[in-house]
Protein backbone atom coordinates (compact mmCIF):
# COMPACT_ATOMS: atom_id res chain seq x y z
CA UNK A 1 0.00 0.00 0.00
CA UNK A 2 1.38 3.41 -0.98
CA UNK A 3 1.15 5.99 1.77
CA UNK A 4 1.75 9.69 1.12
CA UNK A 5 2.88 12.01 3.91
CA UNK A 6 1.89 15.66 3.49
CA UNK A 7 3.81 18.01 5.77
CA UNK A 8 2.12 21.39 5.48
CA UNK A 9 2.29 24.85 7.02
CA UNK A 10 -1.23 25.51 8.27
CA UNK A 11 -2.65 28.84 9.41
CA UNK A 12 -4.89 28.75 12.47
CA UNK A 13 -8.45 29.64 11.54
CA UNK A 14 -7.60 30.23 7.87
CA UNK A 15 -9.93 27.57 6.53
CA UNK A 16 -9.66 28.62 2.90
CA UNK A 17 -5.87 28.34 2.88
CA UNK A 18 -5.80 25.09 4.86
CA UNK A 19 -8.45 23.46 2.67
CA UNK A 20 -6.69 24.52 -0.53
CA UNK A 21 -3.37 23.10 0.66
CA UNK A 22 -4.96 19.82 1.71
CA UNK A 23 -6.95 19.49 -1.50
CA UNK A 24 -3.90 20.18 -3.64
CA UNK A 25 -1.95 17.47 -1.78
CA UNK A 26 -4.81 14.97 -2.13
CA UNK A 27 -4.89 15.52 -5.88
CA UNK A 28 -1.11 15.27 -6.11
CA UNK A 29 -1.06 12.01 -4.16
CA UNK A 30 -3.90 10.60 -6.24
CA UNK A 31 -2.06 11.45 -9.44
CA UNK A 32 1.02 9.62 -8.15
CA UNK A 33 -0.93 6.48 -7.32
CA UNK A 34 -1.01 6.75 -3.53
CA UNK A 35 -3.61 4.73 -1.65
CA UNK A 36 -3.67 6.93 1.46
CA UNK A 37 -2.49 10.44 2.17
CA UNK A 38 -1.85 11.54 5.75
CA UNK A 39 -2.10 15.06 7.18
CA UNK A 40 -1.24 16.43 10.63
CA UNK A 41 -3.19 16.75 13.87
CA UNK A 42 -5.88 19.46 13.74
CA UNK A 43 -4.83 20.26 10.19
CA UNK A 44 -8.21 21.77 9.36
CA UNK A 45 -8.21 24.28 12.21
CA UNK A 46 -4.49 24.78 12.64
CA UNK A 47 -2.72 24.14 15.94
CA UNK A 48 -3.28 25.35 18.56
CA UNK A 49 -6.75 26.80 17.95
CA UNK A 50 -7.10 27.56 21.67
CA UNK A 51 -10.37 29.31 22.57
CA UNK A 52 -11.53 29.45 18.97
CA UNK A 53 -12.75 25.97 19.86
CA UNK A 54 -15.39 27.53 22.10
CA UNK A 55 -17.14 29.13 19.11
CA UNK A 56 -19.87 27.08 17.43
CA UNK A 57 -19.20 28.85 14.14
CA UNK A 58 -15.54 27.79 14.24
CA UNK A 59 -16.49 24.14 14.77
CA UNK A 60 -19.13 24.38 12.05
CA UNK A 61 -16.49 25.58 9.59
CA UNK A 62 -14.23 22.68 10.57
CA UNK A 63 -17.06 20.23 9.92
CA UNK A 64 -17.91 21.87 6.59
CA UNK A 65 -14.27 21.60 5.55
CA UNK A 66 -14.19 17.87 6.30
CA UNK A 67 -17.40 17.30 4.32
CA UNK A 68 -15.99 19.34 1.47
CA UNK A 69 -12.68 17.45 1.36
CA UNK A 70 -14.38 14.06 1.64
CA UNK A 71 -15.75 14.61 -1.87
CA UNK A 72 -12.16 14.70 -3.16
CA UNK A 73 -11.36 11.34 -1.58
CA UNK A 74 -12.54 9.05 -4.37
CA UNK A 75 -9.85 6.61 -5.48
CA UNK A 76 -7.75 7.62 -2.49
CA UNK A 77 -8.20 7.76 1.28
CA UNK A 78 -7.11 10.64 3.51
CA UNK A 79 -6.41 10.90 7.22
CA UNK A 80 -6.98 14.48 8.39
CA UNK A 81 -6.92 15.99 11.88
CA UNK A 82 -9.84 18.14 12.96
CA UNK A 83 -11.99 18.75 16.04
CA UNK A 84 -15.21 16.74 16.16
CA UNK A 85 -18.36 17.11 18.24
CA UNK A 86 -18.89 14.82 21.23
CA UNK A 87 -22.48 13.53 20.87
CA UNK A 88 -22.71 12.71 24.57
CA UNK A 89 -23.94 15.31 27.03
CA UNK A 90 -21.42 14.13 29.61
CA UNK A 91 -17.86 15.33 29.26
CA UNK A 92 -16.27 17.99 27.08
CA UNK A 93 -18.11 19.08 23.94
CA UNK A 94 -15.34 18.13 21.52
CA UNK A 95 -12.86 15.42 20.59
CA UNK A 96 -9.46 15.95 18.99
CA UNK A 97 -9.94 13.61 16.06
CA UNK A 98 -8.46 11.97 12.99
CA UNK A 99 -10.98 11.67 10.16
CA UNK A 100 -10.58 8.77 7.74
CA UNK A 101 -12.07 9.85 4.41
CA UNK A 102 -12.66 7.44 1.52
CA UNK A 103 -15.21 6.76 -1.21
CA UNK A 104 -16.31 10.39 -1.05
CA UNK A 105 -17.39 10.34 2.60
CA UNK A 106 -16.32 10.10 6.22
CA UNK A 107 -15.68 6.41 6.86
CA UNK A 108 -14.21 6.52 10.38
CA UNK A 109 -13.39 9.00 13.14
CA UNK A 110 -10.60 8.19 15.57
CA UNK A 111 -10.33 10.28 18.75
CA UNK A 112 -7.23 11.24 20.69
CA UNK A 113 -6.87 9.39 23.99
CA UNK A 114 -4.03 11.16 25.79
CA UNK A 115 -4.63 14.88 26.11
CA UNK A 116 -1.51 16.79 27.20
CA UNK A 117 -2.14 19.47 29.79
CA UNK A 118 1.32 20.73 30.67
CA UNK A 119 3.78 23.37 29.49
CA UNK A 120 2.33 24.88 26.28
CA UNK A 121 -0.42 22.26 26.00
CA UNK A 122 -3.94 22.72 27.35
CA UNK A 123 -5.95 20.13 25.47
CA UNK A 124 -8.08 18.87 28.35
CA UNK A 125 -9.51 22.39 28.54
CA UNK A 126 -11.36 21.62 25.31
CA UNK A 127 -11.38 17.91 24.49
CA UNK A 128 -12.83 14.69 25.89
CA UNK A 129 -10.41 11.74 25.93
CA UNK A 130 -11.12 8.69 23.81
CA UNK A 131 -12.10 5.42 25.51
CA UNK A 132 -12.74 3.12 22.51
CA UNK A 133 -10.00 1.49 20.47
CA UNK A 134 -10.49 0.08 16.98
CA UNK A 135 -8.14 -0.44 14.06
CA UNK A 136 -9.29 0.59 10.59
CA UNK A 137 -9.26 -1.85 7.69
CA UNK A 138 -8.49 -0.47 4.25
CA UNK A 139 -7.39 -2.33 1.12
CA UNK A 140 -6.54 -5.45 3.09
CA UNK A 141 -4.46 -3.61 5.70
CA UNK A 142 -5.26 -3.02 9.34
CA UNK A 143 -4.24 0.48 10.43
CA UNK A 144 -3.73 1.67 14.00
CA UNK A 145 -4.29 5.43 13.97
CA UNK A 146 -3.09 7.49 16.91
CA UNK A 147 -2.77 11.21 17.51
CA UNK A 148 0.51 12.73 18.74
CA UNK A 149 0.61 12.23 22.55
CA UNK A 150 -1.00 8.79 22.15
CA UNK A 151 2.46 7.39 21.35
CA UNK A 152 4.30 9.25 24.13
CA UNK A 153 3.22 7.13 27.09
CA UNK A 154 6.10 4.76 26.47
CA UNK A 155 8.70 6.55 28.56
CA UNK A 156 10.23 5.34 31.83
CA UNK A 157 7.93 7.58 33.88
CA UNK A 158 4.46 7.21 32.30
CA UNK A 159 2.28 10.29 32.58
CA UNK A 160 -0.98 8.45 31.87
CA UNK A 161 -2.65 5.28 33.11
CA UNK A 162 -3.57 4.02 29.64
CA UNK A 163 -1.48 3.31 26.54
CA UNK A 164 -3.49 3.45 23.29
CA UNK A 165 -1.15 1.19 21.30
CA UNK A 166 -1.36 -1.46 24.01
CA UNK A 167 -5.11 -1.55 23.30
CA UNK A 168 -4.75 -1.44 19.51
CA UNK A 169 -1.96 -4.00 19.13
CA UNK A 170 -4.31 -6.75 20.34
CA UNK A 171 -6.24 -6.28 17.08
CA UNK A 172 -3.08 -7.13 15.10
CA UNK A 173 -2.62 -3.96 13.02
CA UNK A 174 -0.23 -4.04 10.06
CA UNK A 175 0.95 -0.45 10.36
CA UNK A 176 0.81 2.51 12.76
CA UNK A 177 -0.03 6.02 11.58
CA UNK A 178 0.46 8.91 13.97
CA UNK A 179 -0.68 12.45 13.14
CA UNK A 180 0.93 15.11 15.32
CA UNK A 181 1.38 18.71 16.32
CA UNK A 182 4.75 18.42 18.05
CA UNK A 183 6.27 21.88 18.66
CA UNK A 184 9.95 22.50 18.19
CA UNK A 185 12.59 23.01 20.80
CA UNK A 186 16.25 22.43 20.18
CA UNK A 187 16.31 19.01 21.86
CA UNK A 188 12.89 17.85 20.67
CA UNK A 189 13.95 16.18 17.41
CA UNK A 190 16.15 13.67 19.24
CA UNK A 191 13.57 13.04 21.97
CA UNK A 192 10.84 12.58 19.37
CA UNK A 193 12.84 10.13 17.26
CA UNK A 194 13.71 8.06 20.32
CA UNK A 195 10.05 7.93 21.34
CA UNK A 196 8.87 6.90 17.89
CA UNK A 197 11.67 4.35 17.59
CA UNK A 198 10.62 2.73 20.87
CA UNK A 199 7.06 2.40 19.56
CA UNK A 200 8.09 0.87 16.24
CA UNK A 201 10.44 -1.60 17.90
CA UNK A 202 8.05 -2.53 20.70
CA UNK A 203 5.04 -3.20 18.50
CA UNK A 204 6.99 -4.61 15.56
CA UNK A 205 5.12 -2.81 12.78
CA UNK A 206 6.02 0.14 10.52
CA UNK A 207 5.28 3.62 11.78
CA UNK A 208 4.27 6.59 9.60
CA UNK A 209 4.44 9.94 11.40
CA UNK A 210 3.26 13.35 10.14
CA UNK A 211 3.97 16.60 11.97
CA UNK A 212 3.08 20.25 11.48
CA UNK A 213 5.61 22.69 10.08
CA UNK A 214 5.61 26.47 10.43
CA UNK A 215 5.23 29.19 13.02
CA UNK A 216 2.02 29.70 14.99
CA UNK A 217 2.66 32.92 16.94
CA UNK A 218 5.31 31.85 19.48
CA UNK A 219 5.09 28.12 18.77
CA UNK A 220 7.39 26.81 16.05
CA UNK A 221 6.88 23.44 14.34
CA UNK A 222 9.88 21.84 12.67
CA UNK A 223 8.16 19.19 10.55
CA UNK A 224 10.61 16.29 10.37
CA UNK A 225 7.82 13.82 9.61
CA UNK A 226 9.28 10.35 9.30
CA UNK A 227 8.90 6.64 8.64
CA UNK A 228 10.34 3.71 10.64
CA UNK A 229 10.11 0.00 10.00
CA UNK A 230 8.90 -2.56 12.49
CA UNK A 231 12.42 -3.09 13.79
CA UNK A 232 12.68 0.50 14.96
CA UNK A 233 15.00 1.36 12.10
CA UNK A 234 14.91 4.81 10.54
CA UNK A 235 13.71 4.74 6.92
CA UNK A 236 13.40 8.38 5.93
CA UNK A 237 12.28 11.80 7.12
CA UNK A 238 10.85 14.90 5.52
CA UNK A 239 12.45 18.34 5.59
CA UNK A 240 12.92 20.46 8.66
CA UNK A 241 11.17 23.86 8.72
CA UNK A 242 9.76 23.43 5.20
CA UNK A 243 6.66 21.98 3.62
CA UNK A 244 7.36 18.57 2.14
CA UNK A 245 5.65 15.58 0.53
CA UNK A 246 6.75 11.97 0.04
CA UNK A 247 5.21 8.62 -0.82
CA UNK A 248 6.28 5.35 0.78
CA UNK A 249 5.37 1.73 0.01
CA UNK A 250 4.42 -0.09 3.21
CA UNK A 251 5.42 -3.42 1.69
CA UNK A 252 9.03 -2.40 1.08
CA UNK A 253 9.69 -1.37 4.69
CA UNK A 254 8.58 -4.58 6.39
CA UNK A 255 12.03 -6.17 6.39
CA UNK A 256 15.12 -5.20 8.38
CA UNK A 257 17.51 -2.89 6.58
CA UNK A 258 20.62 -4.36 5.01
CA UNK A 259 22.14 -0.90 4.69
CA UNK A 260 21.28 1.57 7.42
CA UNK A 261 19.94 4.90 6.23
CA UNK A 262 21.94 7.91 7.34
CA UNK A 263 19.88 10.29 9.40
CA UNK A 264 20.31 13.99 8.91
CA UNK A 265 22.31 15.37 11.85
CA UNK A 266 21.92 19.09 12.43
CA UNK A 267 23.56 21.02 15.25
CA UNK A 268 21.36 22.57 17.91
CA UNK A 269 22.49 26.06 16.99
CA UNK A 270 21.65 25.54 13.31
CA UNK A 271 18.21 24.24 14.29
CA UNK A 272 17.71 27.34 16.44
CA UNK A 273 18.77 29.58 13.56
CA UNK A 274 16.39 27.96 11.09
CA UNK A 275 13.55 27.94 13.61
CA UNK A 276 13.88 31.66 14.35
CA UNK A 277 14.06 32.62 10.68
CA UNK A 278 10.94 30.56 9.98
CA UNK A 279 9.20 31.99 13.05
CA UNK A 280 9.79 35.60 12.01
CA UNK A 281 8.72 34.88 8.45
CA UNK A 282 5.48 33.15 9.43
CA UNK A 283 4.60 35.71 12.10
CA UNK A 284 4.72 38.46 9.50
CA UNK A 285 3.16 36.55 6.60
CA UNK A 286 0.27 35.13 8.60
CA UNK A 287 -0.53 38.55 10.09
CA UNK A 288 -0.34 40.20 6.69
CA UNK A 289 2.67 42.38 7.53
CA UNK A 290 5.81 42.73 5.46
CA UNK A 291 8.21 45.15 7.09
CA UNK A 292 10.09 45.18 10.38
CA UNK A 293 11.86 47.89 12.32
CA UNK A 294 14.27 47.64 15.25
CA UNK A 295 16.64 49.73 17.27
CA UNK A 296 20.25 48.93 16.34
CA UNK A 297 22.66 49.72 19.16
CA UNK A 298 25.91 48.20 17.97
CA UNK A 299 25.55 45.45 20.58
CA UNK A 300 25.26 41.76 19.89
CA UNK A 301 21.53 41.31 20.63
CA UNK A 302 20.23 43.88 18.17
CA UNK A 303 22.86 42.83 15.64
CA UNK A 304 21.73 39.21 15.74
CA UNK A 305 18.07 40.23 15.57
CA UNK A 306 18.76 42.31 12.46
CA UNK A 307 20.52 39.43 10.70
CA UNK A 308 17.69 37.00 11.43
CA UNK A 309 15.07 39.54 10.31
CA UNK A 310 16.94 40.22 7.06
CA UNK A 311 17.11 36.48 6.33
CA UNK A 312 13.42 36.02 7.10
CA UNK A 313 11.97 39.08 5.39
CA UNK A 314 14.58 40.32 2.90
CA UNK A 315 16.82 43.37 3.15
CA UNK A 316 14.22 45.61 1.53
CA UNK A 317 11.73 44.87 4.32
CA UNK A 318 13.88 45.66 7.34
CA UNK A 319 14.72 49.12 8.70
CA UNK A 320 17.30 49.75 11.42
CA UNK A 321 17.25 52.85 13.61
CA UNK A 322 20.34 53.99 15.48
CA UNK A 323 19.34 56.00 18.56
CA UNK A 324 22.53 57.36 20.13
CA UNK A 325 22.73 59.34 23.35
CA UNK A 326 25.63 61.16 24.96
CA UNK A 327 26.55 57.82 26.58
CA UNK A 328 26.76 55.94 23.28
CA UNK A 329 30.32 55.12 22.29
CA UNK A 330 31.63 56.00 18.84
CA UNK A 331 32.54 52.37 18.18
CA UNK A 332 28.97 51.24 18.95
CA UNK A 333 27.58 53.62 16.34
CA UNK A 334 30.22 52.52 13.83
CA UNK A 335 29.54 48.82 14.54
CA UNK A 336 25.82 49.35 13.98
CA UNK A 337 26.43 51.21 10.71
CA UNK A 338 28.85 48.54 9.50
CA UNK A 339 26.35 45.75 10.13
CA UNK A 340 23.56 47.57 8.31
CA UNK A 341 25.90 48.17 5.39
CA UNK A 342 27.02 44.51 5.39
CA UNK A 343 23.38 43.47 5.07
CA UNK A 344 22.48 46.34 2.72
CA UNK A 345 19.67 47.25 5.10
CA UNK A 346 18.36 50.81 5.25
CA UNK A 347 19.29 52.63 8.45
CA UNK A 348 18.71 56.03 10.00
CA UNK A 349 20.39 57.83 12.89
CA UNK A 350 18.09 59.71 15.27
CA UNK A 351 19.73 61.24 18.35
CA UNK A 352 17.71 61.07 21.56
CA UNK A 353 19.62 63.95 23.19
CA UNK A 354 17.11 66.70 22.45
CA UNK A 355 14.17 64.63 23.68
CA UNK A 356 16.10 63.57 26.77
CA UNK A 357 16.91 67.21 27.57
CA UNK A 358 13.20 68.07 27.32
CA UNK A 359 12.28 65.36 29.81
CA UNK A 360 15.13 66.32 32.12
CA UNK A 361 14.02 69.97 32.14
CA UNK A 362 10.36 69.09 32.61
CA UNK A 363 11.09 66.81 35.55
CA UNK A 364 13.80 68.93 37.17
CA UNK A 365 11.42 70.88 39.49
CA UNK A 366 10.10 67.57 40.80
CA UNK A 367 13.32 65.56 40.97
CA UNK A 368 15.03 68.59 42.59
CA UNK A 369 18.58 67.65 43.59
CA UNK A 370 18.10 63.87 43.68
CA UNK A 371 21.08 62.08 42.11
CA UNK A 372 21.09 60.47 38.65
CA UNK A 373 19.98 56.84 38.92
CA UNK A 374 18.04 54.13 37.09
CA UNK A 375 15.16 56.58 36.58
CA UNK A 376 17.18 58.64 34.10
CA UNK A 377 18.46 55.45 32.47
CA UNK A 378 14.91 54.24 31.93
CA UNK A 379 13.82 57.57 30.48
CA UNK A 380 16.41 57.14 27.72
CA UNK A 381 15.19 53.61 26.96
CA UNK A 382 11.58 54.80 26.84
CA UNK A 383 12.45 57.71 24.53
CA UNK A 384 13.93 55.18 22.13
CA UNK A 385 10.75 53.10 22.36
CA UNK A 386 8.57 56.14 21.63
CA UNK A 387 10.59 56.94 18.51
CA UNK A 388 10.54 53.34 17.28
CA UNK A 389 6.80 52.97 17.91
CA UNK A 390 6.12 56.31 16.18
CA UNK A 391 7.90 55.05 13.06
CA UNK A 392 6.10 51.73 13.40
CA UNK A 393 2.70 53.45 13.53
CA UNK A 394 3.45 55.91 10.75
CA UNK A 395 4.81 53.40 8.24
CA UNK A 396 3.19 50.11 9.27
CA UNK A 397 6.29 48.36 10.57
CA UNK A 398 6.28 45.67 13.24
CA UNK A 399 8.81 46.51 15.94
CA UNK A 400 11.11 43.60 16.75
CA UNK A 401 12.14 43.26 20.38
CA UNK A 402 15.83 42.45 20.85
CA UNK A 403 15.97 41.37 24.52
CA UNK A 404 17.45 37.97 25.37
CA UNK A 405 16.28 35.35 27.90
CA UNK A 406 18.97 36.14 30.47
CA UNK A 407 17.83 39.77 30.62
CA UNK A 408 14.14 38.86 30.68
CA UNK A 409 14.74 36.33 33.44
CA UNK A 410 16.28 38.77 35.90
CA UNK A 411 14.37 41.89 34.82
CA UNK A 412 17.40 43.58 33.26
CA UNK A 413 15.36 45.70 30.90
CA UNK A 414 13.08 48.72 30.87
CA UNK A 415 9.35 48.12 30.78
CA UNK A 416 7.83 50.20 27.94
CA UNK A 417 11.38 50.82 26.81
CA UNK A 418 13.71 48.21 25.38
CA UNK A 419 11.21 45.50 26.40
CA UNK A 420 8.52 46.72 23.99
CA UNK A 421 7.78 45.39 20.51
CA UNK A 422 5.45 43.24 18.46
CA UNK A 423 7.60 40.09 18.51
CA UNK A 424 10.50 38.98 20.69
CA UNK A 425 13.05 37.21 18.50
CA UNK A 426 15.73 36.34 21.07
CA UNK A 427 13.58 36.12 24.19
CA UNK A 428 14.14 32.37 24.54
CA UNK A 429 17.92 32.48 23.98
CA UNK A 430 20.25 32.92 26.91
CA UNK A 431 23.04 35.43 26.36
CA UNK A 432 25.59 32.64 25.91
CA UNK A 433 23.37 31.18 23.16
CA UNK A 434 23.21 34.62 21.54
CA UNK A 435 27.01 34.58 21.30
CA UNK A 436 26.97 31.03 19.94
CA UNK A 437 24.44 31.95 17.26
CA UNK A 438 26.42 35.06 16.33
CA UNK A 439 29.53 32.92 15.79
CA UNK A 440 27.42 30.54 13.67
CA UNK A 441 26.26 33.48 11.54
CA UNK A 442 29.89 34.50 11.04
CA UNK A 443 31.26 31.03 10.37
CA UNK A 444 32.04 31.72 6.68
CA UNK A 445 32.61 35.48 6.76
CA UNK A 446 32.23 38.43 9.09
CA UNK A 447 28.63 39.57 8.87
CA UNK A 448 28.16 40.73 12.45
CA UNK A 449 31.10 43.04 13.20
CA UNK A 450 33.65 41.24 15.30
CA UNK A 451 33.70 44.11 17.78
CA UNK A 452 29.98 43.67 18.51
CA UNK A 453 30.73 40.10 19.61
CA UNK A 454 33.86 40.62 21.70
CA UNK A 455 33.17 43.88 23.52
CA UNK A 456 31.73 43.74 27.06
CA UNK A 457 27.93 44.01 26.81
CA UNK A 458 26.47 47.33 27.94
CA UNK A 459 23.16 49.18 27.87
CA UNK A 460 25.14 52.45 27.52
CA UNK A 461 22.70 54.40 29.67
CA UNK A 462 25.34 55.92 31.98
CA UNK A 463 29.10 56.56 31.77
CA UNK A 464 31.21 53.41 31.39
CA UNK A 465 28.25 51.14 32.12
CA UNK A 466 28.63 47.37 31.70
CA UNK A 467 26.13 44.54 32.22
CA UNK A 468 28.61 43.04 34.68
CA UNK A 469 28.01 46.02 37.01
CA UNK A 470 24.52 44.66 37.69
CA UNK A 471 24.69 40.98 36.78
CA UNK A 472 26.95 37.97 37.33
CA UNK A 473 29.07 36.79 34.43
CA UNK A 474 26.67 35.42 31.81
CA UNK A 475 28.50 32.08 31.65
CA UNK A 476 27.62 31.53 35.32
CA UNK A 477 24.23 33.26 35.27
CA UNK A 478 22.94 31.26 32.31
CA UNK A 479 23.85 27.91 33.86
CA UNK A 480 22.04 28.89 37.03
CA UNK A 481 18.99 30.16 35.13
CA UNK A 482 18.84 26.97 33.07
CA UNK A 483 18.75 24.84 36.21
CA UNK A 484 15.96 26.93 37.68
CA UNK A 485 13.83 27.66 34.60
CA UNK A 486 14.23 24.65 32.31
CA UNK A 487 14.97 21.98 34.93
CA UNK A 488 12.83 23.53 37.71
CA UNK A 489 15.45 22.87 40.35
CA UNK A 490 15.18 24.55 43.75
CA UNK A 491 17.85 26.58 45.54
CA UNK A 492 19.21 23.67 47.58
CA UNK A 493 19.66 21.53 44.46
CA UNK A 494 21.42 24.37 42.63
CA UNK A 495 23.70 25.24 45.55
CA UNK A 496 24.65 21.56 45.85
CA UNK A 497 26.11 21.81 42.34
CA UNK A 498 28.70 24.33 43.45
CA UNK A 499 26.93 27.68 43.05
CA UNK A 500 27.38 30.32 45.74
CA UNK A 501 24.37 30.52 48.06
CA UNK A 502 24.19 34.32 48.05
CA UNK A 503 24.31 34.34 44.25
CA UNK A 504 21.60 31.67 43.96
CA UNK A 505 19.31 33.45 46.40
CA UNK A 506 19.84 36.77 44.64
CA UNK A 507 19.26 35.46 41.11
CA UNK A 508 16.18 33.39 41.99
CA UNK A 509 14.72 36.38 43.79
CA UNK A 510 15.29 38.54 40.69
CA UNK A 511 13.59 35.94 38.47
CA UNK A 512 10.49 35.71 40.63
CA UNK A 513 10.19 39.41 41.41
CA UNK A 514 10.22 40.35 37.72
CA UNK A 515 7.32 38.17 36.65
CA UNK A 516 5.20 41.31 36.30
CA UNK A 517 7.55 42.59 33.59
CA UNK A 518 7.39 39.38 31.57
CA UNK A 519 3.60 39.46 31.60
CA UNK A 520 3.78 42.69 29.59
CA UNK A 521 6.26 41.67 26.92
CA UNK A 522 5.59 40.61 23.31
CA UNK A 523 5.22 37.00 22.16
CA UNK A 524 8.53 35.15 22.39
CA UNK A 525 9.59 32.70 19.68
CA UNK A 526 9.95 29.42 21.58
CA UNK A 527 13.11 27.39 20.98
CA UNK A 528 13.63 25.79 24.41
CA UNK A 529 11.71 23.27 26.46
CA UNK A 530 10.61 26.00 28.90
CA UNK A 531 10.14 29.44 27.40
CA UNK A 532 8.65 32.49 29.02
CA UNK A 533 5.07 32.88 27.84
CA UNK A 534 2.24 30.39 27.48
CA UNK A 535 4.36 27.46 28.68
CA UNK A 536 5.47 28.99 31.98
CA UNK A 537 2.63 30.14 34.19
CA UNK A 538 3.76 31.85 37.37
CA UNK A 539 1.83 34.10 39.76
CA UNK A 540 2.86 37.74 39.96
CA UNK A 541 1.75 38.43 43.52
CA UNK A 542 3.67 35.66 45.28
CA UNK A 543 6.33 35.26 47.94
CA UNK A 544 8.18 32.08 46.93
CA UNK A 545 11.95 32.74 46.84
CA UNK A 546 11.35 36.48 46.64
Amino acid sequence: MKIALAQLNYHTGNFESNINKIRSSINKAKGLGADIIVFAELAISGYPPRDFLEFNDFIAQCNDAISNLAEDCVGIAAIIGSPSINPNVEGKDLFNSAYFLADGKVKHIVHKTLLPTYDIFDEYRYFEPNTKFEVIEYKGNKIAITICEDLWNIMDNPLYTVCPMEELINQKPDIMINIAASPFHYKQAIIRKNTLQKNAAKYGIPLFYVNHVGGQTELLFDGASLVMNGFGEFIDELDYFKEDFKIFDSETIQKPLLNKHTQKLTSEIELIHDALVMGICDYFNKLGFKQAILGLSGGIDSALTLVLAERALGKENVRAILLPSKFSSDHSIEDAKKLAENLQVKYDIISIEEANDCFTNALSPYFKDLPFNVTEENIQARIRAVILMALSNKFGYILLNTSNKSEAAVGYGTLYGDMCGGLSVLGDLYKTQVYELAHFINVEKEIIPYNSIIKPPSAELRPNQKDSDSLPDYAILDKLLYLYIELRQGPKEIIAQGFDKKLVDRVLKMVNMNEYKRHQTPPILRISSKAFGMGRRMPIVAKYLS
